[in-house]
Protein backbone atom coordinates (compact mmCIF):
# COMPACT_ATOMS: atom_id res chain seq x y z
CA UNK A 1 0.00 0.00 0.00
CA UNK A 2 1.88 3.62 -0.58
CA UNK A 3 1.61 5.83 1.55
CA UNK A 4 1.63 9.98 0.50
CA UNK A 5 4.38 12.32 1.98
CA UNK A 6 1.31 15.00 1.71
CA UNK A 7 0.09 15.11 5.43
CA UNK A 8 -1.64 16.94 8.47
CA UNK A 9 -2.39 16.35 11.75
CA UNK A 10 -3.40 18.69 14.45
CA UNK A 11 -4.14 17.75 18.52
CA UNK A 12 -5.23 19.39 21.23
CA UNK A 13 -5.55 18.60 24.60
CA UNK A 14 -6.18 19.78 28.34
CA UNK A 15 -4.27 19.99 31.32
CA UNK A 16 -5.60 22.24 34.43
CA UNK A 17 -5.89 25.53 33.15
CA UNK A 18 -3.41 24.92 30.11
CA UNK A 19 -4.81 24.22 26.25
CA UNK A 20 -1.70 22.12 24.63
CA UNK A 21 -1.73 22.35 20.54
CA UNK A 22 0.14 20.51 18.57
CA UNK A 23 0.23 20.48 14.82
CA UNK A 24 2.29 18.38 11.83
CA UNK A 25 2.58 19.16 8.53
CA UNK A 26 4.91 17.22 5.89
CA UNK A 27 5.25 17.42 2.12
CA UNK A 28 7.65 15.70 -0.13
CA UNK A 29 11.20 15.34 0.44
CA UNK A 30 13.76 12.98 -0.60
CA UNK A 31 14.67 12.73 3.41
CA UNK A 32 13.76 13.60 6.48
CA UNK A 33 13.84 17.42 6.68
CA UNK A 34 12.28 18.33 9.85
CA UNK A 35 11.67 21.97 11.40
CA UNK A 36 10.28 22.08 15.08
CA UNK A 37 8.86 24.61 17.07
CA UNK A 38 8.29 24.02 20.78
CA UNK A 39 7.27 25.97 23.91
CA UNK A 40 9.91 26.73 26.20
CA UNK A 41 8.75 24.72 28.92
CA UNK A 42 8.61 21.48 26.51
CA UNK A 43 12.55 22.00 25.00
CA UNK A 44 13.94 19.95 27.14
CA UNK A 45 12.17 17.46 25.37
CA UNK A 46 13.02 18.41 22.08
CA UNK A 47 15.63 15.28 21.33
CA UNK A 48 13.10 13.10 22.27
CA UNK A 49 10.11 14.59 19.58
CA UNK A 50 12.58 14.44 17.01
CA UNK A 51 13.43 10.90 17.62
CA UNK A 52 9.40 10.13 17.56
CA UNK A 53 9.03 11.97 14.24
CA UNK A 54 11.91 10.92 12.62
CA UNK A 55 10.30 7.06 13.10
CA UNK A 56 6.67 7.55 12.76
CA UNK A 57 7.01 9.57 9.48
CA UNK A 58 9.74 8.48 8.23
CA UNK A 59 10.64 10.55 5.09
CA UNK A 60 9.34 14.25 3.95
CA UNK A 61 9.59 17.90 4.82
CA UNK A 62 8.07 17.89 8.32
CA UNK A 63 6.64 21.14 10.00
CA UNK A 64 5.82 20.39 13.67
CA UNK A 65 4.47 22.83 16.15
CA UNK A 66 3.89 22.54 19.81
CA UNK A 67 2.37 25.70 21.96
CA UNK A 68 0.23 26.44 24.70
CA UNK A 69 -2.88 28.94 25.28
CA UNK A 70 -3.62 29.34 28.81
CA UNK A 71 -6.93 31.08 30.75
CA UNK A 72 -6.32 34.70 30.81
CA UNK A 73 -6.76 34.84 34.66
CA UNK A 74 -3.78 32.58 34.65
CA UNK A 75 -2.15 34.15 32.22
CA UNK A 76 -1.72 37.64 34.34
CA UNK A 77 1.28 38.52 35.58
CA UNK A 78 0.51 38.82 39.71
CA UNK A 79 1.58 42.55 41.17
CA UNK A 80 3.55 42.31 44.05
CA UNK A 81 1.43 44.15 46.81
CA UNK A 82 3.94 43.92 49.50
CA UNK A 83 6.76 45.70 47.75
CA UNK A 84 3.99 48.37 46.86
CA UNK A 85 3.59 48.93 50.03
CA UNK A 86 7.05 49.13 51.36
CA UNK A 87 7.55 51.83 48.03
CA UNK A 88 4.57 53.71 49.14
CA UNK A 89 6.05 53.94 52.75
CA UNK A 90 9.77 54.54 51.77
CA UNK A 91 8.55 57.48 49.50
CA UNK A 92 6.15 59.14 52.13
CA UNK A 93 8.87 59.17 54.70
CA UNK A 94 11.65 60.82 51.89
CA UNK A 95 8.34 63.27 51.02
CA UNK A 96 7.92 64.31 54.51
CA UNK A 97 11.80 64.64 55.30
CA UNK A 98 12.42 66.66 52.23
CA UNK A 99 9.83 68.51 51.56
CA UNK A 100 9.22 66.99 48.21
CA UNK A 101 5.52 67.04 47.33
CA UNK A 102 3.96 63.74 47.09
CA UNK A 103 3.38 62.12 43.74
CA UNK A 104 -0.57 62.83 42.21
CA UNK A 105 -0.93 59.18 40.49
CA UNK A 106 0.35 56.98 43.49
CA UNK A 107 -0.65 54.10 41.47
CA UNK A 108 1.47 55.22 37.68
CA UNK A 109 4.18 56.13 40.15
CA UNK A 110 4.84 52.92 42.27
CA UNK A 111 3.77 50.81 39.06
CA UNK A 112 6.57 52.15 37.64
CA UNK A 113 8.64 51.33 40.29
CA UNK A 114 11.38 47.64 39.68
CA UNK A 115 10.13 44.04 39.93
CA UNK A 116 6.17 45.40 41.37
CA UNK A 117 5.21 43.15 38.36
CA UNK A 118 8.10 40.78 37.75
CA UNK A 119 6.65 37.33 37.72
CA UNK A 120 9.54 35.43 40.32
CA UNK A 121 7.53 31.76 39.64
CA UNK A 122 9.22 29.11 37.31
CA UNK A 123 7.40 26.77 35.27
CA UNK A 124 9.15 23.50 35.40
CA UNK A 125 7.57 20.42 33.13
CA UNK A 126 6.41 17.80 35.77
CA UNK A 127 5.67 13.92 34.68
CA UNK A 128 1.94 14.18 33.99
CA UNK A 129 1.80 17.46 31.87
CA UNK A 130 4.47 15.47 29.55
CA UNK A 131 2.26 12.55 29.63
CA UNK A 132 -0.70 14.72 28.56
CA UNK A 133 1.77 16.52 25.66
CA UNK A 134 2.73 13.24 24.45
CA UNK A 135 -1.24 11.98 23.93
CA UNK A 136 -1.48 15.30 21.73
CA UNK A 137 1.81 14.41 19.74
CA UNK A 138 0.89 10.82 19.11
CA UNK A 139 -2.81 11.61 18.77
CA UNK A 140 -1.39 14.20 15.98
CA UNK A 141 0.94 11.94 14.20
CA UNK A 142 -1.77 9.24 13.80
CA UNK A 143 -4.06 12.24 12.53
CA UNK A 144 -1.40 12.85 9.97
CA UNK A 145 -0.62 8.81 9.29
CA UNK A 146 -4.39 8.69 8.58
CA UNK A 147 -3.95 11.82 5.69
CA UNK A 148 -1.29 10.04 4.15
CA UNK A 149 -2.84 6.75 3.61
CA UNK A 150 -5.79 8.63 1.86
CA UNK A 151 -3.73 10.53 -0.30
CA UNK A 152 -1.42 7.61 -0.74
CA UNK A 153 -4.14 5.66 -2.04
CA UNK A 154 -5.14 8.92 -4.44
CA UNK A 155 -1.77 8.12 -5.66
CA UNK A 156 -2.03 4.82 -5.85
CA UNK A 157 -6.12 4.65 -8.21
CA UNK A 158 -3.43 7.35 -10.45
CA UNK A 159 -0.26 5.27 -11.13
CA UNK A 160 -2.88 2.03 -11.70
CA UNK A 161 -4.57 4.07 -14.64
CA UNK A 162 -1.43 5.31 -16.02
CA UNK A 163 0.43 1.74 -15.63
CA UNK A 164 -2.66 0.01 -17.74
CA UNK A 165 -2.40 2.84 -19.92
CA UNK A 166 0.87 2.44 -21.10
CA UNK A 167 0.58 -1.19 -21.08
CA UNK A 168 -2.79 -0.81 -23.56
CA UNK A 169 0.04 1.51 -26.11
CA UNK A 170 2.29 -1.01 -26.08
CA UNK A 171 -0.14 -3.53 -27.29
CA UNK A 172 -1.25 -1.41 -30.10
CA UNK A 173 2.05 -1.24 -31.41
CA UNK A 174 2.30 -4.86 -32.37
CA UNK A 175 0.55 -4.52 -35.62
CA UNK A 176 2.47 -1.38 -36.82
CA UNK A 177 5.40 -3.54 -35.79
CA UNK A 178 4.52 -6.67 -38.38
CA UNK A 179 3.42 -4.52 -41.15
CA UNK A 180 6.44 -2.68 -41.32
CA UNK A 181 9.16 -5.17 -42.06
CA UNK A 182 7.68 -5.44 -45.70
CA UNK A 183 7.49 -2.42 -45.79
CA UNK A 184 11.04 -1.84 -44.95
CA UNK A 185 11.86 -4.88 -47.80
CA UNK A 186 9.53 -2.58 -50.55
CA UNK A 187 11.50 0.19 -50.16
CA UNK A 188 15.20 -0.83 -50.23
CA UNK A 189 13.99 -3.25 -53.40
CA UNK A 190 12.43 0.62 -55.17
CA UNK A 191 15.54 1.88 -54.59
CA UNK A 192 17.86 -1.26 -55.98
CA UNK A 193 15.22 -1.02 -59.03
CA UNK A 194 15.83 2.83 -59.39
CA UNK A 195 19.93 2.66 -59.78
CA UNK A 196 19.95 1.67 -63.52
CA UNK A 197 22.42 -2.04 -64.38
CA UNK A 198 22.77 -2.67 -61.12
CA UNK A 199 22.59 -6.27 -60.64
CA UNK A 200 22.92 -7.97 -57.12
CA UNK A 201 22.89 -11.02 -55.32
CA UNK A 202 19.95 -11.94 -53.73
CA UNK A 203 20.97 -14.05 -51.24
CA UNK A 204 23.14 -11.42 -50.13
CA UNK A 205 20.42 -8.94 -49.98
CA UNK A 206 18.14 -11.34 -47.43
CA UNK A 207 21.06 -11.49 -45.40
CA UNK A 208 21.59 -7.84 -44.98
CA UNK A 209 17.49 -7.33 -44.93
CA UNK A 210 17.92 -9.91 -41.67
CA UNK A 211 20.59 -8.23 -40.64
CA UNK A 212 18.33 -4.96 -40.39
CA UNK A 213 15.44 -5.97 -39.44
CA UNK A 214 17.47 -7.64 -35.81
CA UNK A 215 18.42 -4.67 -35.21
CA UNK A 216 15.03 -3.04 -35.68
CA UNK A 217 13.71 -6.06 -33.87
CA UNK A 218 11.79 -4.62 -30.07
CA UNK A 219 10.86 -7.61 -28.54
CA UNK A 220 13.37 -7.78 -25.80
CA UNK A 221 12.42 -4.33 -25.11
CA UNK A 222 8.51 -4.90 -25.29
CA UNK A 223 8.93 -7.89 -23.21
CA UNK A 224 11.05 -5.95 -20.25
CA UNK A 225 8.85 -3.19 -20.01
CA UNK A 226 5.93 -5.85 -19.53
CA UNK A 227 8.06 -7.23 -17.09
CA UNK A 228 8.46 -3.96 -15.25
CA UNK A 229 4.81 -2.83 -15.57
CA UNK A 230 3.73 -5.92 -13.25
CA UNK A 231 6.61 -5.44 -10.82
CA UNK A 232 5.00 -1.66 -10.68
CA UNK A 233 1.63 -3.11 -10.16
CA UNK A 234 3.32 -5.53 -7.36
CA UNK A 235 5.62 -3.24 -5.68
CA UNK A 236 2.62 -0.78 -5.06
CA UNK A 237 0.98 -3.56 -3.17
CA UNK A 238 3.77 -3.74 -0.65
CA UNK A 239 3.69 -2.40 2.86
CA UNK A 240 7.16 -1.19 4.60
CA UNK A 241 10.02 1.29 3.94
CA UNK A 242 10.80 2.64 0.99
CA UNK A 243 7.98 2.19 -1.57
CA UNK A 244 8.06 5.45 -3.07
CA UNK A 245 11.72 4.86 -4.17
CA UNK A 246 11.62 1.57 -5.25
CA UNK A 247 8.64 2.90 -7.45
CA UNK A 248 11.01 5.90 -8.77
CA UNK A 249 13.58 3.35 -9.74
CA UNK A 250 11.19 1.19 -12.00
CA UNK A 251 10.12 4.08 -13.47
CA UNK A 252 13.26 5.27 -14.54
CA UNK A 253 13.49 1.41 -16.03
CA UNK A 254 10.46 2.15 -17.83
CA UNK A 255 11.84 5.27 -19.34
CA UNK A 256 14.54 3.39 -20.90
CA UNK A 257 12.92 0.66 -22.54
CA UNK A 258 10.33 2.90 -24.07
CA UNK A 259 13.09 5.46 -25.13
CA UNK A 260 14.93 2.30 -26.81
CA UNK A 261 11.85 1.22 -28.55
CA UNK A 262 11.24 4.76 -29.71
CA UNK A 263 15.06 4.99 -31.59
CA UNK A 264 13.75 1.60 -33.29
CA UNK A 265 10.81 2.20 -34.15
CA UNK A 266 11.34 3.63 -38.05
CA UNK A 267 7.85 4.15 -38.12
CA UNK A 268 5.66 7.01 -37.85
CA UNK A 269 2.74 5.56 -36.22
CA UNK A 270 4.76 3.71 -33.72
CA UNK A 271 6.86 6.96 -32.99
CA UNK A 272 3.50 8.49 -32.01
CA UNK A 273 2.56 5.45 -29.81
CA UNK A 274 6.00 5.68 -27.71
CA UNK A 275 5.40 9.31 -27.77
CA UNK A 276 2.10 9.01 -26.05
CA UNK A 277 3.91 6.08 -23.77
CA UNK A 278 6.67 8.68 -22.55
CA UNK A 279 3.96 10.92 -22.01
CA UNK A 280 2.01 8.59 -19.48
CA UNK A 281 5.17 7.97 -17.81
CA UNK A 282 6.51 11.77 -17.24
CA UNK A 283 3.09 11.73 -15.19
CA UNK A 284 3.89 8.59 -12.85
CA UNK A 285 7.50 10.26 -12.46
CA UNK A 286 5.97 13.39 -10.95
CA UNK A 287 3.44 11.79 -8.76
CA UNK A 288 6.10 9.16 -7.78
CA UNK A 289 7.56 11.94 -6.28
CA UNK A 290 5.18 12.50 -3.57
CA UNK A 291 5.27 8.80 -2.70
CA UNK A 292 6.65 7.37 0.99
Amino acid sequence: MILSMTGYGKAVVVYKEKKINVEVKSLNSKSLDLSARIAPLYREKEMEIRRLLAQKLERGKVDFSLWVEKESTVDATPINAALIENYYKQIKAISASTGIPEPEDWFTTLLRLPDVTAKTEVEVLDDEEWEVAQQAINEAIEKLTEFRKQEGAALQKKFTEKIDNIANLLKSIEPFEKSRVPKIREKIIDGLKQIPEVDYDKNRLEQELIYYIEKLDINEEKQRLTNHLKYFHETMKESGHGVGKKLGFIAQEMGREINTTGSKSNQAEMQNIVVKMKDELEQIKEQVLNAL
